[in-house]
């Protein structure tokens, strides 16, 4: 553990995590409290509740009796709450950030995020006041789901096509990244619309103002994943190689 955390990705994370307490400005996590009709927060509750429970039967398959896949699920955990934390002010009522989910994604798979997105978002929603109690399912959809189940794909394609194990990894990070905000544009836009005409101009706005701080925040989430992973592969070889999907 000690030797992990002298890995130099894993202290620009925990930089990262100083930073985030440090900061004074606050700004909602995704979609913040409020800015969600109660129909369609009981929506996505109901949508995302399925996810959780499969998620929470996979990550006891994958980690039961082991001690070392249980330290790195944590560590899977703590990368993702660091990263979902660094906000960016973007559309009113929401933030752009990286998420931290990508690395979960190729550890774990897509439904063990689910889980570790759900602990997460809670306790910023309470803690840093992040986002929001009734708008979790939304939030959680969209990070926890969408954007891991895409990203997972996009992992097994790239290494059915023989890509750099370096590339897949970044790749799956940074399109599960843009995949969040993408559907968070699509959430946004089905309550801040008044016809079918004016859903699609709110959904391509939404998408176009997201796209001005997420791009780049992707492509760093997408690298910083690539060290983090190497490390965590260095110290770990033989439970990554147990956990991946593609060996």
């Amino acid at each position: 553990m000690k030797k992990l955390i002298n890995q130099p990705a894993v202290k620009i994370s925990i930089i990262a995590a100083l930073m985030v307490f440090a900061a004074r400005p606050v700004y909602a996590m995704h979609i913040a409290e409020g800015y969600l009709p109660l129909n369609w927060c009981l929506i996505w509750g109901a949508v995302y509740l399925p996810f959780l429970i499969w998620g929470i039967f996979s990550v006891n398959k994958k980690i039961k009796g082991d001690a070392r896949k249980k330290m790195l699920f944590a560590m899977v955990g703590a990368f993702c709450f660091v990263l979902s934390a660094l906000k960016m002010p973007s559309v009113t009522g929401s933030s752009s950030h990286p998420t931290g989910a990508g690395l979960g994604t190729i550890l774990f798979g897509p439904a063990a995020m689910s889980v570790i997105g759900f602990i997460v978002l809670l306790f910023q929603a309470i803690l840093l006041a992040h986002g929001g109690l009734t708008t979790l399912g939304a939030n959680a959809f969209s990070m926890t789901v969408a954007g891991p189940f895409i990203g997972y794909g996009i992992y097994i394609l790239a290494n059915k096509l023989k890509a750099p194990s370096w590339l897949s990894v970044f790749l799956a990070a940074a399109l599960a990244d843009l995949s969040t905000y993408a559907v968070t544009s699509f959430q946004l836009a089905l309550v801040y619309n008044n016809s079918a005409v004016d859903f699609a101009a709110s959904l391509t706005k939404f998408m176009t103002v997201f796209a001005v701080t997420q791009i780049p925040l992707s492509i760093v989430e997408g690298i910083l994943t690539v060290l983090v992973f190497n490390a965590i592969k260095s110290l770990s070889t033989k439970e990554v190689n147990e956990l991946l999907p593609v060996k």
